[in-house]
């Protein structure tokens, strides 16, 4: 088997104001908090980078833990596939910087989708190769978002995190069971990117209706086929998990699978959605309320564009967590 070991985020120092957002697009600021339901969102500031936030998180999980760096076989690094340079690695650059120098350096590019795609990766190169593998979530989406275009207001909660994931075949906290992915490609275009003299920025293609209902369908389907799989029932749930970009699908999913809210983390109202590392930050905070027991069945939904959907399950094991 194999799980998380560890994991940390660490945050920018920047911030994208609803005033900054609405003095750009021209939109009245009640309608932008109804995106961003918070006031503020942590983004990349003009002299930060994704990949060296990323790296501090991963330096604390590796220091916390003391795994022996020569014993790290893989460095992946997980986001949408736009870096912070281009036609360059930065889970090379990452791991050189750590002092991993035998490992096996690569991207994963799902969008918000990337980490848990990255993390489904890494237990299966635990499980089949040995050794730890580093996940590394690193995205920079606040910087793809035109704030001066009111069509892509739907973004407007995108911000910026850096996490890292520590995967290894024993001393886990969570002990990954099953992920089951699958994507609706008849969304491929419903957002698409253009190149702009300062960058590339997301355009909405839209001109169509039903995106939630295609969330809600699958989610469901993959939740089903995910305790299928690990023969569990819907009330064997301990916990769901979700990215925080859309508050009511996440409401919608949990009321769907018989859960109450309490056994969900929402962080929207105070930092926005997060990319890939949505999912290690609302980890540490369920961690943090000190009520998961031995035992414990976490699904995680995740989904990016394009549309990619995910639910990954989890369980929790009392004598791996720190």
């Amino acid at each position: 088997m194999s799980g998380i070991v560890d994991l940390d985020v660490r945050f920018p120092r920047g911030r994208a104001t609803v005033e900054q957002m609405q003095l750009a697009s021209g939109l009245p600021a009640e309608e932008i908090r109804k995106i961003t339901l918070s006031e503020e969102i942590p983004v990349l500031g003009p002299d930060e980078t994704a990949w060296e936030i990323t790296r501090d998180a991963a330096a604390a999980v590796l220091d916390r833990t003391g795994v022996d760096r020569a014993g790290i076989r893989h460095v992946l690094y997980a986001g949408s596939g736009v870096w912070d340079r281009p036609a360059w690695s930065p889970a090379a650059k990452i791991a050189h910087e750590l002092g991993i120098d035998r490992a096996h350096c690569f991207e994963v590019g799902n969008f918000c989708n990337a980490g848990m795609t990255a993390l489904q990766i890494a237990c299966e190169k635990s499980r089949s190769h040995g050794g730890y593998v580093l996940v590394l979530l690193g995205d920079r989406l606040s910087r793809l978002v035109d704030y001066r275009d009111a069509d892509t207001l739907p973004l407007f909660n995108a911000g910026d995190a850096g996490g890292a994931v520590l995967v290894g075949p024993e001393g886990y906290a969570y002990r990954h069971l099953h992920a089951a992915m699958r994507t609706d490609a008849s969304w491929a275009d419903f957002w698409g990117g253009e190149q702009g003299p300062d960058g590339p920025y997301f355009r909405y293609q839209g001109g169509r209706t039903g995106l939630s209902t295609a969330y809600m369908e699958n989610f469901e389907a993959l939740a089903q086929q995910t305790l299928d799989a690990i023969d569990r029932k819907r009330g064997d749930i301990a916990y769901l998990l979700t990215n925080q970009g859309d508050r009511n699908i996440q409401s919608r999913l949990l009321t769907a699978l018989g859960l109450t809210e309490e056994q969900s983390v929402f962080t929207y109202g105070r930092i926005g959605h997060m990319a890939s590392s949505d999912t290690v930050i609302c980890l540490k905070e369920l961690a943090a309320r000190e009520q998961l027991q031995h035992g414990d069945l976490i699904l995680v939904a995740s989904s990016g564009m394009g549309f990619s959907f995910g639910v990954t399950a989890l369980e929790y094991c009392a004598e791996g967590a720190r």
